[in-house]
C-alpha cells in the first residue's frame, strides 16, 4: 500500500509518521524531496541555496521524484510493504501552481505521473492548518526557502494540494492539524490500517 501524508510544514506529518514507525514492521517511511541520496542533494539545493528558475525548481523535485519512486517506493511496493511518504506528487503540484497560478494543473499532473511511472498513491491523509497554527510553530525553528515565503503563501499551497486530491479522485481523509497528537494518530490508524 503506497500512502502519502500532504500537508504544509509544520502541520504534524513527520511527527505522525515517526509514531506509525514505531508500531508496525511492514511500514517504509520515506519523504520528498529527500528520500534518496540524489534526493538529499536536491533538497539541499532548493530549500536551502536556492535556484532563480521555477522552472529549475519544479523539474528539480521531478527528479527527485522519479529517482525516490525507482529507488524507495516501486521496490517496497513490490514487497507487499507499506509506504508512507512524507509529501509527494500532490506537494510538487501545490507549491508550482501557488508560485504559478496560470500553470496548466492538466500539465503538471502528466509530468508527475511520468515521473511515478503512473502509479497514483492508495491513499492520502490530508493535514489541514491554518495561518495561526503555522505562526506559533514555525517561529522556533529554522526557516528554509520555502518556508520564508510566509503563512500566506503556505495558506495557498495548502488549497491547491486540496484541489489536486480532489481533481484525482483520490482516497483521502482529512486531518485537523491542531488536534492533539494522540486523537491525530488513532484517526490515522483507523484510516489507512482498518479497512
Amino acid at each position: 500500500m503506497y500512502v502519502i501524508f500532504e500537508g504544509v510544514d509544520t502541520s504534524g506529518k513527520s511527527t505522525q509518521i515517526e509514531l506509525l514507525k514505531k508500531e508496525r514492521e511492514d511500514i517504509v517511511a520515506t519523504k520528498e524531496p529527500g528520500g534518496t541520496k540524489i534526493g538529499e542533494r536536491i533538497r539541499e539545493i532548493v530549500l536551502f541555496e536556492g535556484v532563480k528558475s521555477e522552472i529549475a525548481e519544479t523539474f528539480l523535485f521531478l527528479a527527485d521524484r522519479a529517482e525516490h519512486f525507482k529507488e524507495v517506493v516501486k521496490p517496497a511496493l513490490d514487497e507487499n510493504r507499506i509506504v508512507i511518504s512524507d509529501r509527494g506528487f500532490i506537494s510538487g503540484i501545490a507549491y508550482r501552481m501557488a508560485n504559478n497560478e496560470k500553470e496548466d494543473l492538466d500539465f503538471l499532473i502528466k509530468l508527475n505521473l511520468l515521473a511515478l511511472e503512473n502509479t497514483l498513491p492508495d491513499k492520502v491523509v490530508f493535514f489541514k492548518t491554518s495561518k495561526e497554527l503555522i505562526k506559533s510553530r514555525i517561529s522556533g525553528k529554522r526557516r528554509d526557502l520555502i518556508e520564508s515565503r510566509g503563512e500566506d503563501y503556505l495558506l495557498k499551497v495548502q488549497d491547491y494540494m486540496e484541489k489536486v486530491i480532489k481533481k484525482l479522485n483520490l482516497d483521502y481523509i482529512i486531518i485537523d492539524a491542531k488536534e492533539s497528537i494522540e486523537k491525530i494518530n488513532k484517526t490515522i490508524k483507523g484510516y489507512v490500517f482498518d479497512d
